[in-house]
């Protein structure tokens, strides 16, 4: 492998690059967020001739995604063709110098302006001494300072010769030539290294051992001025754009990750990483609005055959990669037979803990099965038969972020359960799903009741002890009251209370012990119920 090439670099040349867009800031670098102080005492460093560190560039032809301003300063069109210089390492000095010299005005969160012709040399210190001679603002009172802006734009230090005094001069002239001639230490990583060993550059210098997201690379290496593609602006309008978006559905919290092995599964026979990372930038754009569409489909399916309302019920976020690939090649809606088959494999991959791990393996392999399905064939689980009994259900503690407990609320979900009061509908959002002391998430035998009753809290928290219901009911009218208790006042509130409890797959509350306070005879029942729908659907 070729070595990096270290060279030296002028602040004019530095100057001159950034203006001619032969040196870019990627978009995977952070925000500029250095202050004035922070920029005051890099220069006073340089006026002093002290190191300031060495800025890394990798020099290639492939066009990023770049920071297109510094503060109110438009920043120039990479030039086509060129090799251009993206900065891995000092982005925030190379900005601040930049800024200096331009004079730029960045405007805070809170409207703030911050004017960087504000940066001044106090004349009247000596630069060989260890005070600070570079400071943030301008005194007002001291006609002895110089803003940093007005030094290195001034065309000669002879059109200073009547607001200075003459040792003033003399510093002025020293200063300007010792910003101008600094020399900068410049390591430069050729065209020879691929975009992911830069990036793993960036990572290991700049963010202390935390990798820069897959997205985050793909995001710069499919960007294209040109054919206004920005993947990052592309993931923000399929979540909350203006047209048809995720977060309308519901189906918000889907991360980029989970968007890019979607892409990856129409186009590669493979998902991991370093497969995603050789994607073809060309064919990656051209395929975007028709994997979008794919993504819209499947989601459709989770919501309507399925009646997941939401995507922080799904078990896995990668059970949308093969379903979109399914939505990809499927021209009109899945026949009877495909839509069985799809709900079946919904609910063997999400019981069965499939992408627990090796997720990327998973779905190149579940890819295959959705061939199967497209072609109205039965895709085969020999071997990885999913095994659920009743005292597995039972004995199943509740946690929200588990994969198994999530396809129960799931099944929960599909049968839209109602308001034990009004037997209205529960209204179920990402939002209120996201803890375990979620209101909505409540526990038919209150935990506290069972406690006093002697029940150990893991028992007391099965998942078949759940119920969905709203916020407004768990906290004002059951609370830790005993399901005796608390149902004898729906029973006069509703008068629909058979069927509403039905829409939690709690039938005849004589048969499931409400009325006598009985939580095995209670479980023992709903294990039952649970079952008989779960196999409905693992065996179509």
């Amino acid at each position: 492998m070729q070595q990096p090439d270290n060279r030296n670099q002028r602040y004019e040349q530095l100057f001159v690059g950034i203006d001619s867009g032969l040196i870019k800031i990627p978009k995977f670098q952070r925000e500029f967020v250095w202050s004035k102080e922070q920029t005051a005492a890099l220069l006073d460093s340089l006026v002093k001739g002290f190191p300031i560190g060495t800025f890394i560039y990798w020099e290639t032809k492939d066009e990023l995604r770049y920071e297109k301003e510094v503060g109110n300063f438009e920043l120039p069109s990479a030039p086509k063709g060129n090799l251009v210089s993206y900065v891995l390492d000092g982005q925030q000095r190379i900005t601040s110098l930049y800024a200096v010299r331009k004079g730029a005005i960045f405007k805070k969160d809170d409207g703030q302006q911050v004017d960087y012709k504000d940066i001044s040399i106090d004349l009247s210190l000596d630069p060989d001494e260890d005070d600070q001679i570079v400071f943030a603002s301008r005194v007002k009172s001291n006609t002895s300072m110089i803003s940093v802006f007005d030094l290195l734009n001034v065309d000669s230090i002879v059109q200073l010769v009547d607001t200075y005094k003459r040792n003033e001069i003399t510093n002025l002239e020293k200063y300007k030539k010792r910003l101008e001639n600094y020399t900068f230490s410049t390591i430069v990583i050729g065209n020879e290294y691929s975009i992911d060993i830069a990036t793993d550059i960036f990572t290991r210098i700049n963010t202390g051992g935390t990798d820069l997201s897959l997205f985050e690379i793909m995001v710069a290496k499919t960007y294209d001025e040109q054919k206004n593609f920005d993947l990052s602006q592309k993931y923000d309008d399929l979540i909350r754009g203006s047209g048809k978006n995720l977060e309308d559905v519901g189906f918000d919290t889907i991360p980029p990750s989970t968007v890019l092995q979607c892409v990856a599964i129409c186009l590669s026979t493979e998902i991991r990483k370093k497969d995603i990372l050789r994607l073809d930038k060309s064919k990656f754009i051209r395929n975007w609005e028709r994997v979008k569409r794919g993504i819209f489909g499947a989601v459709d399916f989770l919501r309507s055959n399925l009646r997941v309302p939401v995507s922080n019920l799904l078990p896995y976020n990668a059970l949308l990669v093969p379903l979109t690939y399914f939505f990809v090649k499927q021209k009109e809606k899945p026949s009877q037979k495909q839509a069985r088959f799809l709900i079946q494999y919904f609910w063997w991959a999400s019981l069965s803990h499939r992408f627990s791990s090796a997720s990327e393996t998973s779905l190149a392999a579940d890819r295959k099965r959705m061939d199967n399905i497209l072609n109205e064939k039965k895709p085969s689980y020999r071997g990885e038969e999913v095994d659920v009994n009743e005292r597995m259900l039972m004995e199943y503690e509740f946690r929200t972020g588990d994969a198994f407990c999530k396809a129960i609320l799931c099944l929960y979900a599909y049968f839209q359960p109602k308001s034990f009061d009004t037997g209205g509908d529960v209204r179920i959002d990402n939002s209120s799903l996201q803890r375990i002391n979620s209101r909505n998430y409540h526990h038919f035998f209150p935990r506290s009741y069972l406690k006093k009753k002697g029940y150990e809290d893991w028992y007391a928290n099965s998942i078949l002890n759940i119920t969905i219901v709203d916020e407004y009911l768990n906290k004002k009218q059951i609370g830790t009251k005993a399901p005796s208790v608390y149902m004898q006042n729906f029973v006069r509130e509703n008068n629909r209370l058979p069927h509403t409890m039905k829409t939690h797959l709690i039938y005849d509350l004589d048969d499931f012990g409400v009325w006598t306070n009985d939580y095995d005879k209670f479980l023992e029942h709903r294990a039952k119920r649970v079952l008989q729908e779960l196999n409905k659907r693992l065996k179509p």
